[in-house]
């Protein structure tokens, strides 16, 4: 009886921060893309890999068929997340706003967010189990300031990066998700059903007006949120007692429309979350240290607001209309963890991406520049009580850039504009066994 009260407690528990974590999500620019290059410490920590190496009850936001092999228990954790991004623009007339006369170019201010994490595991069986999880997929945000523009005076007047004052855009993506998985012999398999909530806004684009299918549901400012739903599958092969090979996928999260964005997004307002798919291996290489590799690609060009050409010659809304210009994101992640005691563990990992925007689409991705390509990462779990471990994780995203022709309506103004940002991310995360 006691047994079960406990559980009880730490389900309603979980549910609680499920929800209150989903009301004070903060949005973000993340790292592969605008994906997370990981779900909770441990994935941080060890590079984001480990999809066929199952260690805590958010494996239900990469590979649900290991929950049958994590237990029970629940987790909560925290991350701060610090992305950097700047613009530059070479010497000349032009369109954007070129900043400083010293070349420094324009700096997003907006640059510490906090994003959290909850999940639940329960084993029913020694071969089922099922789960509860709430987590940041990722996001978008620039927030420039209202930098002096002299091409203002030609468009009516105003300042700012596009004449609209303040520029930038937030999007927030969080996840709340239920899964089951179960085991047969050697073979796992696991299914997680999603509901996904977007919340966004836009402000300062009024240079592009003019160019919009409806241009008052382009630039507002006023905050829009889009709901919807998918399914992640997954399924995870013990070759041998140390070695286990898995593959993972997401369908798309297909989204309601920001139809107070109808405007700006394709399509009238569309912005699905695009599908991904992760295959992985996991090594024992001793007893005490484990070996990771994983893949993943992310299916950007698939969603037309982001996918599609800033240069498509139709008007921002319409159907196929211009979007970001994003292209798939391939991602190699290597993670190692190293049990150096009974009750601490040291982990470290690096995982590079590649690039989804192109020197064709930097003027309109001033606004979110995700040109970021490598992680390196590093943490450990320390268990503090027979039943509490505590695990932390940092990450270092070195700085990257993306050079390419600035572009206005009536062609190419021979400036060049370079995008670049750089991450800082330390997740905190309490995990207590049931």
């Amino acid at each position: 009886m006691h047994e079960f009260s406990v559980r009880k407690a730490a389900l309603a528990g979980a549910a609680g921060a499920l929800i209150a974590g989903a009301l004070a999500g903060t949005p973000a620019l993340a790292t592969e893309g605008y994906f997370q290059h990981g779900y909770s410490a441990i994935q941080k920590a060890e590079g984001g890999a480990g999809v066929a190496n199952p260690e805590d009850a958010m494996t239900l936001a990469s590979n649900p068929a290991g929950l049958v092999d994590v237990g029970n228990g629940v987790e909560v954790g925290l991350s701060w997340f610090s992305p950097h991004r700047k613009y530059s623009v070479s010497a000349g007339p032009g369109f954007v706003a070129p900043g400083d006369t010293g070349g420094g170019g324009v700096t997003s201010n907006w640059n510490n967010f906090a994003m959290p994490n909850v999940a639940y595991s329960d084993q029913l069986t020694d071969h089922s189990a099922w789960g509860l999880a709430m987590y940041g997929n990722g996001g978008m945000n620039t927030n420039y300031p209202n930098v002096a523009n002299g091409i203002c005076a030609f468009m009516g007047g105003g300042s700012g990066v596009y004449c609209g004052g303040k520029a930038g855009v937030n999007l927030m993506q969080m996840f709340i998700t239920a899964g089951y998985a179960w085991r047969s012999g050697n073979l796992s398999i696991g299914v997680a059903p999603n509901l996904a909530i977007q919340m966004f806004d836009a402000k300062g684009l009024i240079a592009f007006s003019g160019l919009s299918s409806s241009p008052a549901d382009m630039t507002s400012g006023k905050i829009d949120t889009s709901v919807g739903a998918g399914v992640r599958v997954g399924a995870i092969w013990a070759v041998s007692p140390s070695f286990r090979l898995a593959v993972a996928g997401a369908t798309p999260t297909w989204m309601s429309k920001f139809s107070k964005y109808k405007g700006l997004f394709a399509d009238g307002g569309g912005f699905d979350i695009p599908a991904n798919v992760s295959v992985g291996a996991a090594w024992d290489a001793t007893p005490v240290v484990t070996l990771m590799l994983d893949y993943k690609h992310i299916f950007y060009s698939d969603v037309n607001s982001v996918g599609d050409s800033s240069s498509v010659p139709k008007l921002f809304g319409a159907n196929g209309g211009p979007g970001f210009g994003w292209k798939d994101v391939d991602v190699i992640a290597l993670g190692a963890s190293w049990k150096v005691a009974p009750t601490l563990a040291l982990r470290a990992g690096y995982a590079h991406n590649s690039n989804p925007i192109g020197a064709a689409d930097v003027t309109l991705n001033i606004l979110a520049p995700g040109v970021v390509t490598d992680h390196i990462t590093a943490g450990f779990s320390a268990q503090v009580t027979d039943n509490s471990t505590i695990d932390l994780a940092g990450t270092y995203v070195p700085t990257n850039s993306v050079s390419g022709p600035e572009v206005t309506p009536a062609g190419p103004t021979g400036r060049t504009i370079t995008l670049s940002m750089h991450q800082y991310d330390v997740t905190l995360e309490w995990r207590y066994k049931l």
